[in-house]
């Protein structure tokens, strides 16, 4: 077992229905990657300021996403050519709840995310009846328009505020699949601070504590920077380089 699963006990739990007060579907996201080595210590740290979310006993949870793109990637080449204003579309299940979502995220041209979803009974590749409905009220596409493009697969720890309206994610275990391609990045920890406007916190704090800056990563860009071959992503060589570089990472 990681040593980090042991951690997740110390905190104490936050549960389900009480997520309602922290959905922050319109927010200011932050990002930061750290070698998975660094994880335990990081979590001993941030003990005293969250509560961690629990389902049905476990405080580890996985999930998998199908993301959905145009037949020539224009949603992924709008992300790498820097452009704000941004969709990101997909079915996303959460394993130990058992539940699924259909999702229309955008970033808009004041860096906010603004998340739809609507409650699906499993993750579909066609997407048809009321995710139509959300996808063309939300976006500029229609389900015609769009395909299954990527698989991604990883868990997660969420973590709650105990003083601030914030939630903080921990994903590692990251693997994406096309077709018969995989890849997956066991040594990499991606965080994710979400709140309403963007500040300092306990997290930023213990972020430059540890000598970690934000770092602009997409799970999506990600995956298909990996698996597409020769699919554009000079703007991406220095983050790959660097996300490789965490990855490797041996303490």
């Amino acid at each position: 077992m990681e040593q980090y699963i042991e951690i997740l006990d110390l905190f104490n739990p936050i549960f389900l229905e009480e997520m309602d007060t922290v959905k922050l579907l319109n927010r200011v996201d932050t990002k930061y990657i750290f070698p998975i080595t660094s994880l335990a210590s990081i979590l001993v740290r941030m003990e005293p300021g969250y509560r961690i979310l629990e389902v049905n006993n476990n405080r580890l949870s996985h999930y998998e996403t199908l993301y959905f793109d145009t037949p020539d990637n224009s949603i992924y080449l709008t992300h790498h050519n820097g452009k704000l204003n941004r969709f990101k579309i997909r079915y996303r299940r959460y394993i130990e709840c058992d539940l699924s979502f259909f999702e229309v995220k955008f970033k808009n041209n004041k860096r906010r995310t603004v998340k739809q979803r609507i409650k699906r009974k499993r993750i579909s590749e066609e997407i048809s009846g009321k995710s139509a409905e959300l996808l063309t009220t939300f976006s500029p596409f229609t389900p015609v328009m769009l395909q299954p493009s990527l698989w991604v697969f990883f868990s997660r720890m969420t973590f709650v505020s105990k003083s601030l309206k914030e939630r903080l994610t921990i994903d590692t275990d990251i693997h994406f699949k096309l077709g018969l391609n995989e890849k997956s990045y066991p040594g990499l920890a991606i965080a994710e601070l979400k709140q309403e406007r963007c500040g300092s916190c306990f997290w930023t704090n213990l972020m430059k504590e540890r000598h970690f800056s934000s770092f602009t990563v997409s799970k999506y860009c990600l995956g298909v920077s990996s698996l597409i071959r020769g699919i554009k992503q000079n703007n991406f060589k220095e983050k790959l380089h660097q996300i490789n570089k965490v990855n490797n990472y041996v303490k």
